[in-house]
């Protein structure tokens, strides 16, 4: 059965997908990515100024959100879960690059960064392997 889905054509398949890896390995980060970005928002909020700027916290909600949501659908094995990597993984590059801009003297926002360049490079291995 042939979907048609923004432009492309997508296969659905009946057969029981096969969990990698590199897969599990996916879904730990987003979901590591996700508890750091909900943990911080807060973090920001309490330190204030730059930190808790409307686009910061945005940021962060959406790297919290997409990696929850790319970690669903992995684990449930989704067939579209290719795209929600796609997106995480933009999602937490612009998150790593606003958390470390922000980091020069915050250990949270450095760590913070650090897990969202580790989850986008997985997010990309996954986007790859299909």
């Amino acid at each position: 059965m042939d979907m048609h889905l923004h432009g492309r054509r997508h296969q659905t398949t009946t057969n029981e997908p096969t969990r990698t890896t590199a897969m599990d390995v996916c879904i730990e980060n987003c979901l590591n990515c996700a508890r750091a970005c909900e943990e911080l928002i807060s973090h920001c909020l309490f330190r204030g100024g730059e930190h808790a700027s409307s686009a910061h916290i945005k940021v962060l909600m959406d790297c919290a959100e997409v990696c929850t949501v790319s970690a669903n659908f992995m684990t449930r094995g989704s067939d579209f879960h290719v795209e929600t990597c796609e997106l995480c993984a933009s999602v937490c590059a612009a998150c790593a690059i606003d958390c470390a801009r922000l980091a020069h003297d915050d250990e949270m926002m450095a760590r913070c960064a650090d897990i969202c360049r580790q989850c986008a490079e997985s997010c990309k291995m996954m986007v790859g392997t299909h």
